[in-house]
Formats: structure tokens, sequence, C-alpha cells
């Protein structure tokens, strides 16, 4: 049967990925950054997760904005990787997982009613590839199996807080459901706060990322209620993508165990990681 065996929220911001490829995690401006995913790609390890469901959004890679769907969910054997500029990374193309995908689809439209675009074709960019390789083994192939969930969180109108906590709850479901043996982690993606364009180009509020990322642990809820603009005021017009952590918090149980967790704040953007499980004793809400 499927289990939820952890949850993960991560930022994905590209120049990681960047410095990643260059091989710069021992850089004295970068090693804060990578040694904070040690513990978590270990943990991870150490449980025995078979499958990721990453909460997502594509950066114009495969979606953009003449047609850019709410919600988007992959549904192929494999992910080729884009090339968004600077090259394809080195990387092996993303192990997919049809019958799992297929699975949380039906049970995503027919029993929660998320309208849903199921792509058989998807190309995958930083919102999703920065954290792969952080938290999972890579060499000569990914050690999991991956389901891209990609979210509109760029063009307006944008799904509410609430929208994606219902989206982790109704990812929860379907996946105990599953008939088949998977170890499931729900990570979800993006932020912290940022704003790369515009009179507060470079804003950044670490206060806010550090409420925000004691809210997603211990009141989740409280976050529900933000409106778009307000998170857009305190952390940047980009960190709204902050929201689809709360995909991830949804799937776990209303107390949490926290397993790890790591901020850092070196350049454009706050970068943050946390790493939750169901506190074995409470049943989700």
């Amino acid at each position: 049967m499927g289990k939820i065996v952890a949850g993960v929220g991560s930022s994905h911001v590209p120049s990681i990925g960047v410095a990643f490829d260059q091989k710069a995690q021992q850089d004295p401006e970068w090693r804060p950054l990578f040694d904070g995913y040690k513990p978590a790609k270990a943990w991870l390890k150490e449980i025995g997760v078979t499958h990721a469901i990453v909460i997502y959004n594509d950066h114009g890679t495969d979606f953009f904005f003449d047609k850019y769907p709410t919600f988007a969910m992959g549904a192929a054997e494999e992910y080729p990787i884009g090339d968004e500029g600077w090259g394809v990374r080195d990387l092996p193309a993303v192990k997919g997982d049809i019958d799992l995908s297929w699975h949380l689809a039906n049970s995503l439209v027919k029993e929660s009613e998320f309208d849903l675009t199921i792509c058989q074709e998807m190309v995958m960019d930083h919102g999703l590839l920065v954290p792969m390789p952080l938290l999972f083994d890579h060499e000569p192939d990914w050690s999991v199996k991956t389901i891209p969930f990609s979210v509109n969180v760029l063009r307006h109108p944008l799904p509410t807080p609430l929208r994606l906590w219902k989206l982790g709850r109704a990812l929860r479901k379907a996946v105990e459901t599953y008939p088949e043996d998977a170890r499931v982690v729900v990570v979800g993606t993006g932020g912290l706060s940022h704003q790369l364009h515009g009179e507060r180009f470079g804003h950044m509020n670490e206060a806010w990322d550090n409420e925000f990322l004691d809210k997603i642990e211990e009141d989740p809820e409280s976050l529900l209620e933000i409106p778009h603009d307000e998170w857009m005021e305190r952390g940047g017009a980009e960190s709204v993508e902050m929201m689809m952590w709360l995909g991830m918090r949804g799937a776990l149980t209303s107390k949490v165990n926290k397993i790890h967790r790591n901020y850092y704040m070196p350049m454009l953007t706050g970068m943050g990681i946390t790493v939750l499980e169901d506190e074995q004793s409470a049943p989700a809400a």
C-alpha cells in the first residue's frame, strides 16, 4: 500500500543548480546552503523513500503565459531535462511511474474534484531539478521515481493557499489508496523571500522567512487565509510561490515531527529547507 513517509519544503533557486553543477559546494558562500541539505538526504535514504511527488512551478520551460494550467501532473515513464538558456544540465532524465501517476490522477479528479492537466510529455526545469540532486542519489540514475506536479503561481488568477492545502489532503488520500508498495515523500518547492524585478528588486525579508518556516511546521492553517498581495508584500512578488509548501504540509498530519531545518540568506533570496514527518499518534485533519 502507498504511504506518505515524509514532507520536504525546499527552495528552488536556479543559482543553486548552477553552483551544484560547477562543484562549488565547498565554496564559502555556498557551503552553508549545501551542508544544510546533507542531513535531509541521508534521512530520506535511511527511511527508504521510493517515490517523490514534487510540487513546483514551471518557469517558461514547458508552459508559458499563452497556456499555463492551474494544476498539471506528469504521467510518463521519464521526463527530459530542459534547457533554460545555459545548456542542459548533466543529470539523468527524471524517472516517472505511470501506474502511480494515473492512480493519483483518477483519485484527484474523480474523488477530490481537482481539475488537472495530465501530461504524458513534460520537460523539467529548475523548479523541480534544483532540489532533486540535493535530496536523492542520481548517479548513475535516480534513486526514486518522481511525479512532477506543476502549479501556476505566475499568471493571475492564482490558486489560493487554501486550495494548495486541499491539494495536499487530496494527495494523501490518493497515495493511501494506491494498492502497490510506495514510500512517498511530498516535496513542496519555491521561495523563500525574493523579488527579481521592479523598484523592489532584491527585496528580502529574513524575519518573514523564519516566521513562515515556524508556521509551516507548527501552525500551517494560519497561512491559509493570507491573500496573494500580502504574500508578495511581505516576501517580494515572486515569493508567492511559497504557497506550494502548503501542498506538502497538507499531505501530513496536523501535528508533525521536525527532522531537520536549515535557513540561509547569502544573496538575492532567502533559501530554506525543512523536513517533516507525521506525528505518529496524530490522525490527519
